[in-house]
């Protein structure tokens, strides 16, 4: 019912400083990084426009996008800023321009299926003592490379990975109360904000409805190459939490999901081998980045 009044009322200007207030205290801020995303950002755009939950502003930030990602976005009549540096300046940059009661935070190469924002607050709002949320991500494949990050993706979404599930939702006072992504990490900040709500003392949720993840996995080489990158931070996390570098979190081989559903990776062969040689590459990726980030901090 109230989703239905803040519909209703949000269509009619000018509006009382009460019901202002009302609208602002359900208000989310969606909040896109960018950087040369023109072939991907309408889509993501137009699945945030036809959320089932209304009362929604979009906030993108841009890195120097050289194509047509503002142009396009300029089109959707949404809040554009630039600002450069690494996607979690970017996604502080964007909760500080935020004028909401919750932030979600979203890459270029998503898209929401019709209810998340509807159910993250609802949940939200049930659970006071939430302080984020996790939604689900379901792959969207064009070639076996992508399958296989798909077929991945399956392990994760059943039930839920307490390791490796990171949150995307917040109430934007904890988000300010926990400081926000921390600048000095990119791979390992979506891991880090949700340990540091977790230490605060605030639980965090999980939604069903899905994000669809386009993956664009051209080749093995640009998925060793991302790993390298994110791993180049890992140190600074790994330090940051008191955490062994070989871990559940850390080492795909570790992790307790995929022993759990031995049966699955049985009955898809095809997929299982191209999963494991997936994560050979991943890991010599990203031991290399771990390797020269250590050796750079010192």
């Amino acid at each position: 019912m109230w989703q239905k009044a803040l519909d209703y009322y949000s269509r009619y200007r000018p509006r009382s400083n009460v019901m202002q207030k009302k609208l602002d205290n359900q208000r989310v801020s969606v909040i896109v990084t960018t950087r040369n995303e023109g072939d991907v950002i309408k889509r993501l755009l137009k699945s945030i426009r036809t959320q089932s939950y209304k009362n929604i502003e979009i906030i993108l930030v841009d890195n120097d996008s050289s194509d047509k990602t503002i142009e396009i976005a300029k089109n959707e009549h949404i809040r554009i800023f630039k600002h450069g540096l690494e996607r979690s300046s970017q996604r502080n940059f964007g909760a500080r321009k935020a004028k909401a009661k919750y932030v979600l935070f979203l890459d270029a190469d998503m898209k929401l299926s019709k209810n998340v924002i509807n159910q993250c607050v609802e949940l939200i709002r049930c659970n006071k003592e939430m302080g984020g949320i996790i939604i689900p991500e379901r792959s969207e494949y064009r070639n076996y490379w992508e399958q296989v990050k798909a077929f991945e993706r399956t392990f994760y979404n059943e039930e839920g990975d307490s390791i490796t599930d990171a949150a995307r939702f917040f109430p934007n006072k904890v988000f300010e109360r926990v400081g926000g992504f921390d600048e000095q990490i990119t791979g390992p900040e979506d891991w880090d904000i949700t340990d540091r709500v977790r230490k605060y003392g605030y639980t965090i949720g999980r939604v069903k409805s899905e994000i669809y993840h386009c993956e664009r996995i051209p080749s093995l080489f640009s998925l060793m190459r991302k790993k390298f990158y994110y791993g180049l931070a890992l140190n600074k996390y790994l330090n940051k939490h008191g955490m062994s570098p070989i871990s559940q979190k850390t080492v795909y081989f570790l992790r307790p999901v995929f022993y759990k559903r031995i049966d699955r990776i049985v009955s898809k062969p095809v997929l299982s081998i191209g999963l494991i040689v997936m994560f050979l590459t991943e890991s010599i990726g990203g031991a290399f980045g771990y390797l020269i980030g250590r050796i750079n901090a010192k």
